[in-house]
Parts: C-alpha cells; sequence; structure tokens
C-alpha cells in the first residue's frame, strides 16, 4: 500500500528543489519525490511504500528550509 505525504515548504524556485529531490530521492528509495511551487505552500510530495516523516523534514530544515506537515 502506497502512502503519500505532502508538506509546506519555503523552496521557492526549481534551481533550489532539484538537489533537495536528489538528496530526497537518496533517503528515501522507491518514493516519488515533486515539488509544486506555484501553489500558494510551495507543496512538497512524497509517495511510496514507506515515507520517512521525520527524515524528510530533517533534510530541508537542515539546509535551511521550512518543511511541516498538511493536514
Amino acid at each position: 500500500m502506497e502512502q503519500v505525504e505532502v508538506f509546506r515548504t519555503s523552496v521557492a524556485t526549481p534551481a533550489q528543489a532539484a538537489p533537495l529531490i536528489t538528496q530526497l530521492q537518496a533517503l528515501l528509495p522507491g518514493c516519488r519525490i515533486t515539488f509544486d511551487l506555484d501553489d500558494c505552500d510551495k507543496v512538497l510530495r512524497i509517495a511510496g511504500p514507506v515515507v520517512g516523516t521525520p527524515a524528510a523534514i530533517a533534510c530541508l530544515v537542515r539546509v535551511g528550509y521550512a518543511c511541516v506537515p498538511l493536514d
């Protein structure tokens, strides 16, 4: 069964998102990771068999971005 987690972030541009996607894919193999930067919440979506929510948040926070789960 696939899990989907959605986060509000402070990532603003595709140039900022690209290296984060690479880092998150290394951290969460087998997950599909996308940003919707046109959304007002700069949404990060992670979908896969196991989504490591704390690890994903820590990955973004460690490099200076906000990352909060959306309900």
